[in-house]
């Protein structure tokens, strides 16, 4: 991987190449501190082309549609990890659900750009240490109505902060805090619950705050819509332990509705314990490509493997890696 530079100019340029145009597009220096909100993670997802409003089953749901929570067959422990050419993110996530109650939890997600040392005017030897990153802390919400449809709300807590350590002059500590919602909503249709749908708002919030009211970040909020298919492979002579579903997103900043950006995916499984996954992202951005995933499932753990692959080759193709634990 290439070295990291973290100079908040850097981390604002470099994001908004290699994000969707949610991040340019808003007003401000979104990417100050903001623009991680659009980082993928979650490894099923993601190797789905990052089709993931009507994510369901997994804890990583919370992620891209919390109302995919609900759908949790038993309480899970979950760790989500991503290398990116810019940070290393990652996620601890931990959702209790009851049949009556719904399903409730808490995400701690934490972004690392890593650190930089710091030189005097002169070009002198360092004196001090930068390191910036992002925090983000998800309470959610998830419950059912009825057996067709379910509704999901995340409260966020959203800090970007950097830390000096030593002589750092004029780049000293910076932090700025803002809370956000995500809202969600999915259908399921048809027998078997052959056809999902799914909506969801995302990064709804105050701005983020980190040098004065006047330069404060707008959050790239985003609205998603998505449809996934459960073919009917049995009708043509497949085996009942082979499944397979498609999978479509469309997704736009919030108020423009012009241009969305699409995202598709396919899984191919073979009873409950392989995985086999595929997606393109066609974004609005250097991020836009390919994307390749396995998920292997052990009784109660589950591992999801999954590799990004930029179609510009700029940056360093991300990996993911998932492990889940149900409870």
């Amino acid at each position: 991987m290439r070295p990291r530079r973290s100079s908040p100019a850097w981390l604002s340029l470099a994001l908004v190449a290699v994000l969707p145009s949610a991040a340019a597009g808003q007003s401000g220096s979104v990417a100050s501190g903001a623009a991680f909100l659009l980082l993928p993670i979650g490894a099923r997802a993601t190797a789905l082309g990052q089709a993931g409003s009507t994510a369901s089953g997994s804890s990583e749901a919370v992620f891209w549609n919390p109302a995919g929570l609900a759908t949790l067959a038993s309480s899970e422990f979950g760790v989500q990890h991503a290398s990116t050419f810019a940070s290393d993110n990652t996620a601890l996530s931990i959702y209790l659900t009851a049949s009556r109650l719904g399903t409730a939890g808490i995400t701690a997600y934490l972004v690392d750009y890593g650190s930089q040392p710091t030189r005097p005017p002169d070009g002198g030897l360092p004196e001090g240490r930068l390191a910036p990153k992002n925090v983000e802390l998800l309470a959610s919400y998830a419950t059912g109505i009825g057996s067709a449809v379910a509704l999901g709300v995340s409260y966020k807590l959203v800090q970007f902060r950097q830390d000096c350590q030593g002589n750092c002059g004029e780049l000293g500590d910076v932090s700025g805090t803002t809370h956000a919602v995500d809202v969600g909503a999915q259908v399921a249709l048809g027998a078997a619950d052959a056809l999902r749908l799914g909506i969801v708002v995302r990064h709804a919030g105050f701005k983020l705050q980190l040098e004065n009211k006047a330069q404060a970040d707008p959050l790239p909020t985003q609205v998603a819509f998505g449809v996934e298919y459960r073919l009917p492979l049995r009708a043509i002579g497949a085996s009942p332990d082979v499944a397979a579903r498609v999978l479509l997103d469309l997704q736009d900043d919030w108020g423009e509705y012009g241009s969305p950006d699409a995202r598709t995916g396919v899984e191919v499984a073979y009873g409950e314990a392989i995985f086999l996954r595929g997606g393109y992202a066609f974004l609005q951005s250097e991020s836009r490509g390919a994307s390749l995933g396995v998920g292997l499932r052990f009784d109660r753990f589950i591992v999801d493997l999954t590799r990004l692959f930029y179609q510009t080759g700029a940056f360093d193709d991300p990996l993911h890696i998932a492990l889940r634990v149900q409870l």
